[in-house]
């Protein structure tokens, strides 16, 4: 069974590595995560189906989980508000332009990377190009069909930020940014401010070298 205390909602480089770690501190328990599915090959079928309308249960597939940040579980956020009522919901945010910035140069430039290379050019481990091939459709049905425009994915970017204001209560959502660190999410859980500097991850550089882009110029 899953309990979620959080629910994040905010889209991926928002901040949603950091978050994680900073989660799974406070909770003691594994936060979900894009980079989660590399663990669980078996999910990627799974957020497939969910794009096609077949959503999951959410119990069996986040069983074992206190927490979810960051795509593929973002693209459903009104349907994880919706089925754990009593969890906190943080909406992670960046300015737009920084925003931009950091997604064009690392998810959506790997995305589109491995859309337009041929099957010989695609990452050799099946569960690498399964993960894109999910990513991809998740963008694309649950984002914008056009991320790699700047104006599509900057307005499409604004109207889910604008959505989730609209749609959870303001007692229940935490807008969050980077800087924030501990102490936002630490009040809404009524946990105590660790001691522990607030974990910094997965920088546009990191990123770009764990997934072997080129280092930008």
């Amino acid at each position: 069974m899953s309990s979620l205390r959080v629910v994040g909602v905010g889209l991926g480089r928002t901040g949603t590595y950091s978050l994680k770690f900073a989660l799974e501190r406070l909770l003691n328990a594994p936060c979900y995560h894009m980079f989660e599915v590399f663990d669980h090959p078996e999910h990627v079928g799974v957020w497939e189906a969910a794009v096609d309308g077949n959503l999951p249960n959410w119990d069996d597939l986040l069983g074992g989980y206190q927490a979810t940040v960051d795509w593929p579980a973002a693209a459903f956020w009104s349907d994880l508000v919706d089925a754990y009522p009593d969890a906190v919901v943080v909406l992670s945010v960046r300015p737009t332009a920084a925003w931009w910035r950091s997604a064009s140069h690392t998810i959506f430039e790997l995305i589109q990377s491995f859309e337009s290379s041929i099957p010989e050019e695609q990452p050799r481990q099946p569960v690498v190009a399964a993960q894109r091939r999910m990513a991809s459709a998740v963008l694309r049905a649950r984002f914008s069909q056009d991320f790699g425009d700047e104006r599509a994915a900057c307005e499409a970017y604004e109207r889910h930020n604008e959505a989730v204001r609209l749609r959870v209560p303001a007692g229940r959502l935490v807008e969050w940014t980077p800087g924030d660190g501990w102490d936002p999410i630490c009040a809404a859980l009524g946990l105590p401010v660790p001691e522990d500097t607030f974990p910094h991850k997965n920088t546009t550089d990191e990123f770009r070298a764990m997934t072997r882009l080129r280092p930008l110029s």
